[in-house]
This record gives C-alpha cells, structure tokens and sequence, in this order.
C-alpha cells in the first residue's frame, strides 16, 4: 500500500524540532518562495531542502508517490501555462530573444529564452515548496504538533482538530487499501491490467463505501470525545508536550532569514522578477 501523508518516525534533529516550530519554518519558507521569482534563491531553497531531507533521514521511496504526482502535475502547469500564455516571459522581462522561430500561426508560439527562464522559475517554487510540505507532514507527530500548537496560542480545540485529520489521514489511506482489496475479491480488476479509465470507475465505486465508513468513525468519535467531557474546561494538559530549545530557536532564525532575502532581493530587483536580460 502506498502511504501519501504520514508520520515516520527517524531519530534525527529535524524530528527533534517541535511542531510549532516546524510549522512556523514551512509558512516562512512557503512565503519566501512565493513572494519571488529571483532564480538565485528558487535554486538554492531546494538545495538546502535535500539537505534537510538527508538530515532528517527520510529516504525518497517514503515519499515517492507524491514526488511523482507533483513532478506529474508540475509538467501539465508548464504546458498550460505556454499554451495559454506564450509570450508571457517577454511582457515579464522586456525584452524578446529567440530559441527558435513560430510554431504556430502569427508567430503566437515563438518560444524565447524570457518564456524558458519563466518556467524555470516556476519549476524552481514547485520544487522550493512542496519537499519542505512532505517533509513537515513526515517529521511531525499529530499528538505533539497539537500540543505545541495549543503551546504558541492556539485553542486546544483548534490543535486537537488538527492533530486528528493529520492522524486520520493513514487512517483513511488503510481503509481505502481494504475496500480496494475487497472489491477485487468479489471480481472487480483494479490492477494495471485494465485500462486507465476502467480503473478509474472502479475506484470511484469505493468512494461511496468509503465516505459512509468515515462518516461513522467521525460519529464514533465525536461521541467518544463528548462523553469525556472534551471542552469543558479552557486548558487541559499534554502528554506529549515538549519546551522550545535553542534548536527551535536556531531553525525559527533561518525561516526568517530566507523571508527576508526574499523581501531584500525584490527591493533590490525592482520587482518580483531577477533580469539577467537587463
């Protein structure tokens, strides 16, 4: 079964930082990469997130279905993007170099080094943003990110929510792998032998199974929580609560950092956009 979101627990000094902590790194590196599209800093953030893979001993096979369902999804934004808007990188840098000649009527399709350096950088967010998002969800324990949150000021009953959609999501990968087995018991083929569409159909007949097991795990829940008198009280305590260290501190500093060298660099810039064209 392929696991899409979940926990892996590795002894390493990113599984080690808390999970507010790792939360507050990934929204300031998150905003970093969005706010710019400086090619020197979109290159170097994803350098630095395979460091910290490597650091935190998460290996590629563990994420490699959502590694390749973005690759997937990054190769499909560029082509839309060229077809839609072909001469997008010419209006961004001011400038027009060719590649080749027209590849359609009226010269619409002309592609220049502007277009090419355009994609790069668009390329370069995917890959900026989305290994650093694996590998928070990989990194944080439910329980000890809803108690670190519930730390920094969030309400309880806030962090707690959180704590269980990230907990239910294997959960929900589980339940979907046993159905799937179940319908292919009764004669339903599923496997790579049938056709794209025809597995396709099939899957989307699990989903009202599914949907109808989930709603009754919310229900049982629910219950099991309001018979425990959850949110009776403002405060309550946390078994897995873990202090802030000089660690947190220290990767709460390099977020920072890469937020403001992205703030700097468009002030020096002019704009969002690095012209190596000017």
């Amino acid at each position: 079964m392929t696991n899409i979101f979940h926990y892996i627990d590795r002894p390493s000094p990113i599984h080690a930082l808390t999970g507010a902590t790792k939360l507050i790194c990934v929204l300031l590196w998150s905003f970093a990469a969005m706010l710019t599209y400086d090619t020197r800093l979109l290159a170097f953030m994803p350098l630095l997130s395979l460091g910290l893979f490597a650091l935190s001993k998460i290996r590629v096979k563990d994420v490699s279905f959502m590694l390749g369902f973005t690759a997937a999804f990054m190769v499909l934004n560029n082509l839309t993007v060229f077809a839609i808007s072909p001469q997008h990188g010419v209006t961004v840098y001011g400038s027009r170099h060719l590649v080749f000649a027209s590849l359609g009527e009226m010269g619409r399709y002309t592609l220049t080094w502007e277009q090419l350096l355009y994609h790069a950088n668009l390329i370069l967010k995917y890959l900026s943003t989305i290994p650093i998002i694996l590998l928070f969800v990989c990194t944080t324990d439910p329980s000890e990110f809803a108690a670190s949150l519930n730390r920094v000021g969030v309400k309880y009953s806030v962090a707690y929510s959180v704590a269980l959609a990230l907990r239910y999501i294997p959960d929900i990968q589980l339940e979907y792998h046993e159905i799937s087995q179940a319908q292919q018991a009764r004669g339903i083929e599923m496997s790579k032998k049938e056709p794209l569409h025809k597995r396709l159909k099939s899957a989307s007949a699990i989903l009202i199974p599914l949907i109808l097991s989930s709603m009754d795990r919310i229900e049982t829940i629910a219950n099991a929580m309001e018979l425990r008198g959850f949110g009776k009280k403002k405060k309550r305590s946390w078994y897995m609560a873990r202090p802030f260290t000089s660690r947190d501190c220290l990767a709460v500093g390099l977020g920072a950092a890469l937020l403001l060298a992205s703030l700097v660099l468009t002030q020096v810039n002019g704009s969002r956009y690095y012209n190596p064209f000017a």
